[in-house]
């Protein structure tokens, strides 16, 4: 198995829990920068153009966040990545799911790749702007959701791995964490996979 990533991109979050699991794995760097995702190879591993991507042993390939995280976990049962609650697990799931697809990509994108919501210069404030209110709008609200636990689900799961990446940017763009995203991030800082995933990134 293989995971293509970029580092201290949303695929560190991936990277995170393939650390957790502890099977071997490769990785592949794809430089962002240089726009290595839009060209010759890796566009013929995933036309999608982005990291995180899976290639598993059989030669086939993920893509997606919450679709790779999930298979992770559950290909990995003895990682007690997936809140046996179901009602937890549901919960967790909705967090990963709020967190991609709008602390993400309506947040943190806005911020960081402003030009793909406004082509004018003159409009880029704006932009961040917006993308820095729903940055923030969402850590409040799952900071209420981390009110009275160390985890997402109470437990560690896929989901924490998820929050994990976006609280690594918050410091990027110098937004302050509400106190449960706080300790959450700090809980994270301290677990051997994160350190592991980061200093494999050349981040720590």
């Amino acid at each position: 198995m293989k995971l293509y990533y970029a580092p201290g991109a949303c695929s560190i979050g991936i990277h995170v829990l393939l650390e957790e699991i502890g099977k071997p794995y490769q990785t592949e760097a794809v430089n962002l920068r240089d726009g290595a995702q839009f060209k010759p190879p890796f566009t013929g591993i995933n036309a999608k153009a982005k990291v995180p991507t899976i290639e598993r042993d059989d030669g086939s390939v993920l893509t997606e966040f919450p679709v790779i995280a999930r298979w992770l976990a559950r290909q990995n049962p003895q990682a007690n990545l997936i809140p046996k609650d179901e009602e937890a697990d549901t919960r967790a799931m909705e967090a990963m799911e709020y967190i991609v697809g709008t602390v993400h990509a309506q947040g943190f994108t806005r911020l960081f790749r402003t030009e793909r919501f406004a082509p004018s210069q003159s409009d880029h404030e704006s932009v961040k702007a917006t993308g820095r209110e729903n940055a923030e709008k969402g850590f409040a609200l799952i900071d209420k959701q981390l009110e009275g636990k160390q985890y997402l689900a109470g437990e560690f799961s896929i989901a924490d791995a998820a929050l994990f990446y976006v609280e690594f940017w918050s410091r990027r763009a110098g937004i302050q964490l509400p106190k449960n995203c706080a300790a959450h991030f700090d809980r994270m800082m301290s677990r051997p996979a994160v350190q592991r995933a980061l200093q494999q990134e050349g981040l720590n």
